[in-house]
């Protein structure tokens, strides 16, 4: 259960309540509201911002606009949206617009995964805007953290600052600057040393480091499992320097999330970049609009749109395609899809990102659906023949013995591979015939229905 999805849950039974009924009176609103608070402070959003957004939701939902209008539970539901939004601020673009080389000073405590956000960041600029990035460890405290960052380097293919031995902070943020300067780097990450919690000496070195280099920007990277304390050390910091961001790590794992609501609101700075997992690619800009309809449960098409841009070759899903619509489809096919779909984050990735799905999330933990279901089908498909994969009705009794024992499986799931392929194969007919809307009004319905 990924974060904020216990938060959604909640929030789509109150709305739900408040659909059913016709007609809205005052007190079911105020119902409402009640419910909705207790969410927000079981989801360890901070009281003062619980306070403030059911004030505003009040203002404007208590009101014959609301009650008397033809959809007043729908209204609400747009007030709450709103007010979310408002909380979560506007989405701020990382400041890629000053003069050469541009400094990004990474700041945070230790374990926050600053380093790995760091190499995250560079991979991004690299990746994405084509900035040429050099990235440099000021950390002398912590023991290995320069080679970490090297060895983080090396396996992205982003350029490191050579370690001196011995060279204390100031003097290698100034040799960064140096080298950009000289070799033409676009930006230079400055991954300044953490500790376990906040000290003078810590901030006396940051700030030091910052009027030397003065950055454009100074990205606090934030745990977002650690609730509440995340927030008071985004406070902590922000007494010492001008922070221009938030990174928020770990906002794949099953925290309750509100403290990454609090955030902006908490602390008037706009939460930038946010961590989704372990691998490299695993950081996304930071989408208000899209974060409230996921917490709202209306799903984030868009990104799930340029996720899967991102991830599927142009060339190859034209290729599939044709071969779909010729009604070719064979389990070579299968495989690739198989293999997209774990790039995109598996299963959980993308159903979490479309609409309506925070209304389906106890049925689908009922059904159990196990990410690891996809190494299994890859590895029956890789224990196949060539001619197995394009014609699977080869595929009797003793071959699927074979199969189960050089995949790790057993016959059972291979008979339930080739069923759902039996499915897909019979869907991509009728997408030949009918088109997509043929495939959406008789075809994947019934799919839809017999998975669920």
């Amino acid at each position: 259960m990924s974060m904020f999805s216990g938060l959604t849950q909640r929030l789509t039974a109150v709305f739900d309540k408040l659909n059913q009924r016709g007609v809205l009176r005052e007190a079911d609103v105020e119902a409402a509201l009640r419910d909705i608070r207790i969410a927000l402070l079981e989801a360890d959003v901070a009281l003062p911002v619980v306070k403030q957004v059911i004030e505003q939701v009040r203002l404007q939902a208590v009101g014959e606009t609301v009650i008397k209008s033809t959809t007043p539970g729908q209204m609400v539901v747009k007030i709450v949206h709103d007010q979310i939004l408002s909380m979560l601020g506007e989405a701020v673009p990382l400041n890629l617009q000053a003069q050469l080389p541009i400094p990004f000073l990474m700041v945070g405590l230790q374990g926050s995964g600053k380093t790995t956000s760091t190499a995250k960041i560079a991979h991004r600029l690299q990746q994405r805007y084509g900035k040429k990035t050099l990235m440099a460890s000021l950390d002398t405290q912590r023991p290995a953290a320069q080679q970490q960052l090297a060895i983080l380097g090396q396996q992205i293919k982003v350029d490191t600052l050579p370690i001196i031995s011995g060279q204390q902070p100031l003097d290698i943020a100034r040799r960064a600057l140096q080298v950009a300067k000289l070799s033409g780097y676009d930006v230079v990450m400055l991954d300044t040393a953490g500790r376990l919690h906040i000290d003078e000496e810590l901030m006396q070195e940051v700030m030091a480091i910052k009027d030397l280099t003065k950055p454009a920007e100074i990205l606090l990277v934030a745990d977002s499992m650690t609730g509440q304390d995340a927030i008071k050390i985004a406070q902590a910091f922000q007494k010492a320097l001008p922070l221009t961001g938030i990174v928020l790590t770990r906002m794949d794992g099953d925290a309750r999330g509100g403290a990454a609501l609090s955030m902006r609101q908490v602390t008037s700075c706009p939460i930038k970049l946010m961590g989704v997992g372990e691998k490299i690619a695993d950081l996304e800009e930071f989408y208000p609009d899209r974060i409230a309809s996921r917490i709202l449960g209306m799903g984030d098409i868009v990104s799930l749109v340029e996720k899967a841009a991102q991830t599927i070759e142009k060339e190859e899903a034209e290729i599939l395609t044709a071969r779909m619509q010729k009604g070719q489809f064979d389990l070579n096919d299968l495989a690739k899809q198989l293999e997209q779909l774990g790039k995109m984050g598996g299963i959980g990735s993308v159903l979490k990102m479309l609409p309506g799905m925070g209304k389906l999330q106890e049925k689908l933990a009922d059904h159990k659906i196990d990410e690891k279901q996809i190494l299994h089908q890859k590895a029956i498909i890789s224990s196949m023949t060539k001619m197995e994969r394009k014609n699977p009705d080869l595929i009797k009794a003793s071959r699927k013995q074979r199969i189960a024992k050089g995949s790790g499986t057993s016959v059972q799931e291979i008979n339930r591979l080739l069923k759902q392929f039996q499915e897909m194969q019979r869907m991509m007919k009728l997408l030949g015939k009918s088109g997509s809307k043929g495939l959406m009004r008789q075809g994947l319905s019934r799919f839809m229905q017999r998975g669920l």
